[in-house]
């Protein structure tokens, strides 16, 4: 998956909104289906994000299209990707996962779909979403359950469906959700994913405590954040993107060390460090997810 470093939700029964996601400069909009969506609106809604998909999905834009459905126990499932896994969409933001039998599940209803819409097989990826104890528990096995999953949220932001599952009460600085936030990189990491995102910050007055969220979240080891207002795309955007310093300084790090390395060393002091292999990897991957943001 491309680096998201803002995922911006756009309620799909409001489809002009999802031009303001565009404007904003998010890099994908998620059509929402699910809680943004009063229940006597959801078919509608339906209509509207197939609509938006097939309005915006063939510009040339550079927000890709996500569609959060209902959840696959809430018996409007099926309705929703029915309507809306078309051509434009780049995948399903999957709310209120409990089981990997569950995402097999929807693996294959996707790709019964794919098959009958005439989209290339595996196309439509997954994100998803653990809100719910079963999912925390079972996070390394739902995150291997298929190869459609693109990403994975550690969505442990302030009054959300995580702090109400688990328990716990929110703080800025974390330490109530370390663990679970912990274990979800690794669940992404260990399976290949290396863009987890993180969110969701409610408070929309308060972009000092969104920022500090985002950058905590982002030392962790979370590559993008989750939006749920325009005004928090930019910073986002900016907390998310390393910084020109940041890659001219590991740029000049494997210039040094490719040199030493051609010279016959593996090791060499550079700028009062010392650097070796892995170092340099390190750096080229920060180098490599710059390059990706800006292409």
């Amino acid at each position: 998956m491309k680096p998201y470093r803002s995922m911006l939700f756009v309620p799909g029964h409001k489809s002009s909104w999802a031009e303001k996601g565009v404007a904003a400069g998010a890099d994908a909009l998620i059509l929402d289906l699910e809680d943004a969506v009063p229940a006597a609106d959801k078919a509608e809604a339906r209509s509207l994000v197939r609509e938006t998909i097939g309005r915006l999905g063939g510009e040339d834009t550079r927000a890709d299209l996500w569609v959060r459905p209902n959840s696959f126990d809430s018996g409007l499932f099926g309705a929703d990707v029915e309507a809306v896994v078309v051509a434009g969409l780049a995948g399903l933001v999957l709310p209120k996962v409990f089981s990997a039998q569950e995402i097999v599940r929807i693996d294959a209803i996707v790709s019964h779909i794919e098959e009958r819409e005439k989209l290339a097989p595996g196309s439509v990826g997954l994100i998803i979403t653990y809100e719910t104890a079963e999912s925390m528990a079972r996070c390394e096995e739902i995150a291997a359950a298929s190869p459609r999953i693109a990403s994975l949220l550690g969505g442990t932001g302030p009054n959300a469906d995580v702090g109400r599952s688990l328990g716990f009460e929110f703080t800025v600085e974390g330490l109530e959700s370390l663990y679970v936030r912990s274990r979800i990189i690794l669940a992404a990491r260990s399976s290949g994913l290396h863009h987890p995102l993180t969110g969701v910050w409610q408070d929309l007055k308060d972009l000092e405590g969104f920022r500090r969220f985002a950058e905590d979240s982002r030392r962790l080891g979370y590559r993008g954040m989750m939006c749920i207002h325009p005004s928090h795309v930019a910073p986002s955007n900016e907390i998310f993107t390393p910084s020109a310093e940041t890659v001219s300084f590991y740029r000049r790090m494997v210039e040094a060390f490719r040199k030493a390395e051609a010279d016959g060393h593996g090791a060499v002091d550079f700028e009062g460090m010392h650097i070796d292999l892995a170092h340099a990897r390190t750096a080229e991957g920060i180098i490599e997810l710059a390059d990706a943001i800006g292409a």
